[in-house]
Order: structure tokens, then sequence, then C-alpha cells
């Protein structure tokens, strides 16, 4: 899915890898504050920056970085309302 790896938790994605990069679901209320940490960019897979999604760049998952991101991401999972099914 989205040409990488996606990491889900209870149905919903949290996080991933495409090419050397995490990317991670933080969710709107916290997208600017994941925007402002070093080594973030808004992810914009689609060439449409994300609403919810920041890749992380290697540089920033050094040390316990690494495990922060993570968290978030299965945080906001966690908490995230189920998507609606769509029609086939």
């Amino acid at each position: 899915m989205m040409g990488g790896m996606v990491f889900m938790v209870d149905g919903k994605m949290a996080c991933g890898v495409i090419g050397d990069d995490l990317w991670v679901r933080v969710g709107k209320p916290a997208l600017a504050a994941a925007l402002a940490q070093p080594h973030t960019r808004p992810m914009d897979f689609t060439g449409k920056p994300s609403s919810n999604m920041v890749y992380v760049a290697p540089a920033g998952l050094a040390g316990s970085a690494l495990d922060g991101w993570l968290a978030q991401g299965v945080e906001f999972a966690r908490a995230a309302e189920p998507s609606r099914r769509r029609k086939a």
C-alpha cells in the first residue's frame, strides 16, 4: 500500500516506511507540532500535502526519537474512528 510498508493498529493505519522515510499519522490537531520537529516535512505522497501525516527523515529517528514517533502513530490509530466502508 502507498508504495511502501504500512503498519496497522486495530485495523487503522498508524505509520509506515516509504523509501528511507518514516511516515506517521499524527492527526490534524498535532500536525503543526509534528512539523515543527527537526527532519520532518508534510507527507505529500499523492502530490497534495496530507492534513494528518508527516514524513520523518532518517536523521530525525536517532536515539529515542523513533520510539516517540511510533508511539504517536499508534496512539492516533487507537483513538481514530473506523473509516466508513465504501460501496464497491
